[in-house]
């Protein structure tokens, strides 16, 4: 337990990570919900279930920490990046799902006050992984931060290359198939079920592929929908401006985006089995199209 690590953002990500045998490093962690009197007190036994010591702000959780891991929402991460009034030669760790131009931008904020940037990206949920969950670094502190989150305790980290965005590109184009999949099936599904014809329609999609069956698909599509929509609309948001940037409109990932953001800003935890979940989005079907 020789490195301190501070955690700007202390959600699923993070909590996992910590809870994870493998973590070698002390840390302290600040999340923006400690400002929320409603959800300071979950927030703060959290804390102590993981042994992670709770700091007031960001300043505080990175003032002795020679490791910073961001993990916060999309919207928030370039944010994030400006409240750590980190120490020179500090090595910050952006595992946010944003745009490379985000992360561009918070790079010069992190490298500004002196530390090093690393342009991280998650590419697959850290449940059930956690610290195995594979990593895709980028940047010029790149190399070095490879091995540093190693010593932490990551055990699947590789890098993409010495710029910053890089592995950000990977992420948000990759983003725009894996989520867009998920908001199709899930709108497929919905009109399917209106029309009385799910399981016919189920049943030709699994005729043309075997690997997994379309009900088990949809049924986990909707459940990453209704529990994470919010989170990953914002990503999209991200994913889209990429491919602006890129001179592609972004027809398709918009209308994920809205899709994403619909059904996980309906705060449902998600039913058991597939009917369940129609079932529970059916009252506001009618607003999907």
């Amino acid at each position: 337990m020789s490195t301190t690590v501070a955690l700007i953002g202390f959600g699923e990500a993070a909590q996992a990570f910590v809870g994870d045998a493998r973590w070698t490093a002390t840390a302290s962690a600040f999340d923006k919900l400690t400002d929320c009197p409603d959800a300071r007190k979950a927030k703060l036994s959290q804390y102590d279930t993981l042994r992670v010591g709770g700091a007031a702000s960001a300043s505080e959780a990175v003032a002795e920490a020679a490791d910073v891991i961001s993990l916060v929402t999309a919207d928030q991460a370039l944010d994030a990046a400006r409240s750590a009034a980190l120490q020179a030669g500090t090595f910050y760790f952006d595992m946010n799902s944003v745009a490379p131009a985000t992360k561009r931008e918070a790079a010069d904020v992190i490298e500004g006050r002196g530390g090093n940037y690393v342009d991280v990206a998650i590419m697959a949920p850290v449940l059930p992984g956690r610290l195995m969950a594979p990593l895709l670094l980028s940047g010029p502190s790149a190399d070095v931060g490879a091995n540093r989150l190693r010593a932490i305790g990551f055990g699947n980290v590789k890098v993409a290359g010495p710029h910053i965005g890089q592995a950000a590109a990977v992420k948000m184009i990759r983003s725009v198939i894996v989520k867009g999949m998920e908001a199709l099936t899930a709108e497929a599904a919905l009109a399917a079920n209106a029309a009385g014809v799910l399981d016919e329609v189920i049943a030709s999609l699994d005729a043309s592929e075997q690997s997994l069956s379309w009900a088990e698909r949809i049924d986990y599509n909707l459940a990453r929908m209704m529990l994470h929509g919010g989170r990953r609309a914002e990503e999209m948001a991200e994913a889209a401006r990429t491919l602006e940037s890129l001179g592609v409109e972004p027809l398709v990932t918009l209308g994920t985006m809205k899709r994403q953001r619909q059904i996980g800003g309906r705060h449902l935890a998600p039913a058991d089995g597939l009917a369940a979940k129609l079932e529970q989005l059916r009252p506001r079907q009618a607003n999907a199209a």
